[in-house]
């Protein structure tokens, strides 16, 4: 399966201390790069998070960010009445002692230690519920690369069936453009008025023909057209390899465009580079 490097995906999870919202962007890169933005709270979970990102995808720039949002209620804040009354009960008996004047305020007996409270939360169950809620994400985000990968995939093949009738059209125009090659050749001898040893015509004919010869290119060409079909089938990693594919096909397309012996010819290798730089295009999406 074609897989693409670029896709976005959100889900959203509740647990009993809050919600959980993960969106997870990717695009394209030579590389697997990732980024993460996570509250204070979840910082411990990036290594888990990498190890996940790694077994999943092997190319692309991912960036990874939670929100977390804590039912009201979770963080209400209590006071110990008992140990207020203590300090008050202490700063009172100090007042007797160094005089009037009570120097305690609120916000002193508040700091104390133990004064405030908050309902204490489960670490590791907030945490296993924020990795079930990524991994949730992740399904998410891989079955949209897988999409648009598909989706690219149908494009390369659609211009590799292309470029199929057009290397074919060519094999078939390239007797009669020997031909024709031949023929003026023959017609400036006649226009010159000049007699030639036919021995020495015929080899001067068999080198420019040797020149002109594109059967390789177009071998190579079809050969390169298969072998990019044969990849797009492949249940792995096929981006950089069809990268080097289509260097491949452009390099075949420039040499037979240099070759050219018609303006037919010359204008199928454009139509090839076309496709080819279509294709190439493509490429650059796909893991």
């Amino acid at each position: 399966m074609v897989f693409s490097m670029t896709a976005f995906a959100r889900a959203g999870s509740e647990c009993p201390q809050g919600r959980f919202t993960w969106e997870i962007r990717s695009v394209n890169s030579r590389y697997l790069e990732l980024h993460f933005r996570l509250p204070d709270a979840f910082r411990d979970l990036e290594p888990a998070l990498r190890e996940r990102l790694k077994k999943s995808l092997s190319r692309g720039k991912v960036e990874c960010a939670l929100r977390f949002q804590p039912l009201q209620g979770e963080n209400r804040l209590s006071v110990n009445h008992e140990l207020v009354h203590e300090l008050n009960r202490a700063a009172d008996e100090v007042h007797a002692i160094i005089g009037p004047g009570n120097a305690m305020n609120v916000l002193e007996v508040l700091a104390w230690p133990g004064v405030i409270s908050s309902a204490e939360t489960d670490g590791k169950a907030l945490q296993q519920a924020a990795l079930q809620a990524f991994d949730d994400c992740l399904r998410s985000s891989c079955d949209a690369r897988a999409r648009e990968g598909e989706e690219l995939a149908a494009l390369i093949r659609q211009r590799l069936e292309k470029m199929q009738k057009i290397v074919a059209a060519v094999t078939a125009a390239m007797p009669q453009a020997l031909a024709a090659q031949r023929q003026q050749l023959d017609d400036k001898i006649a226009d010159l008025k000049i007699t030639l040893d036919s021995s020495r015509l015929e080899t001067e004919m068999v080198l420019l023909a040797q020149k002109a010869d594109i059967a390789e290119e177009l071998d190579r060409l079809n050969t390169h057209i298969q072998e990019v079909g044969r990849i797009l089938s492949q249940d792995e990693p096929i981006g950089r390899r069809l990268d080097f594919m289509m260097q491949e096909l452009n390099r075949e397309a420039n040499t037979l465009s240099s070759k050219s012996l018609t303006t037919s010819i010359t204008q199928a290798a454009v139509d090839l580079k076309v496709l080819i730089e279509q294709m190439r295009e493509q490429v650059q999406n796909i893991e």
